[in-house]
């Protein structure tokens, strides 16, 4: 179930509202083994975007546990999430899935504001924001504009 952390940076919504960004199961489980791994109680999913990567936009996580300013707090499956609010406009209503393949396992982000991305979807562009000039990744995954 997801539910909305009380925050006085982010408007005030029902405990039974959708999270802007949310956690399937399976990545659930995962950030909750990692913070486990890390032996602390403290920790949250910090999402961001940066840019970057062939399709000028590139997803980032980390676990940590500063919340600034300026962040968005919220709950995915009984996982703490947070976001800043810049990155909050690229990737709401994205959805964090953890698939694993034959040659490992990673996060995957489903993104409804993405227009296009590279193969390997780590990196991805919105209507406002294009592809960098000149940009490849280099790692032959291939991208979409």
């Amino acid at each position: 179930m997801a539910t909305t952390l009380e925050n006085e940076n982010a408007a005030p919504s029902p405990l039974t509202a959708t999270p802007p960004v949310t956690l399937t199961a399976g990545a659930a489980d995962m950030v909750r083994d990692l913070i486990v791994q890390q032996e602390r109680d403290d920790l949250a999913l910090r999402i961001y975007v940066a840019g970057g990567g062939c399709s000028g936009l590139q997803y980032g996580m980390a676990l940590d546990e500063n919340i600034e300013e300026d962040d968005n707090v919220f709950e995915s499956d009984g996982v703490k999430i947070v976001v800043d609010a810049m990155s909050l406009r690229y990737i709401a209503g994205s959805i964090v899935d953890y698939v694993t393949t034959g040659m490992g396992g990673g996060f995957k982000v489903e993104n409804p504001n993405a227009t296009g991305g590279c193969g390997c979807g780590s990196s991805f562009q919105t209507a406002e924001g294009g592809a960098q000039a000149g940009g490849g990744c280099g790692s032959g995954c291939g991208c979409s504009h």
